[in-house]
C-alpha cells in the first residue's frame, strides 16, 4: 500500500488552482466581450431607429441579435466565474490545510557546518 505524499498532492492542487485562474481569465475577456457587444447592439439600434441609415431592417436584426447574443454570453460567463472563484477558494483552502499538517522546521534551529 503506497503512502500519500502531501508534497505531491499540494503540487497537484497548485496545478489545478493555476488551470482555474486561466478558466476565470477567460471568463473575465468573455464578459468584457459580452459587454462591449450589448453596447454596440444598443448603439446600432438606436442609430436604426433614428434613422441615420435609412430604413435598414438588417441592421435592426444584427443589432437585436447582438444584444440578446451578448446577454446570454455575459450571464452564461459570470455564472461560470462564480463558480470558478469558489473552486480557487477551496483548492486554496485545502492546500493551507495539507500545508499546516506537515511537520516543518526552522532552518535557524539547525546547526551550521562549514565546509
Amino acid at each position: 500500500m503506497t503512502e500519500h505524499n502531501p508534497i505531491d498532492e499540494i503540487s497537484e492542487i497548485e496545478a489545478r488552482i493555476e488551470e482555474l485562474a486561466e478558466v476565470a481569465e477567460r471568463c473575465r475577456k468573455i464578459i468584457l466581450f459580452s459587454k462591449a457587444a450589448i453596447a454596440g447592439g444598443v448603439a446600432l439600434l438606436l442609430v436604426t431607429m433614428l434613422g441615420l441609415f435609412g430604413p435598414n431592417q438588417v441592421a435592426a436584426l444584427g443589432s437585436i441579435a447582438a444584444v440578446l447574443g451578448g446577454i446570454v454570453s455575459l450571464g452564461s460567463n459570470v455564472s461560470t466565474l462564480q463558480q470558478t472563484k469558489a473552486a480557487i477558494t477551496a483548492a486554496e483552502a485545502l492546500r493551507s490545510d495539507l500545508i499546516s499538517r506537515i511537520d516543518l522546521r526552522v532552518v535557524g534551529d539547525s546547526p551550521m557546518r562549514l565546509v
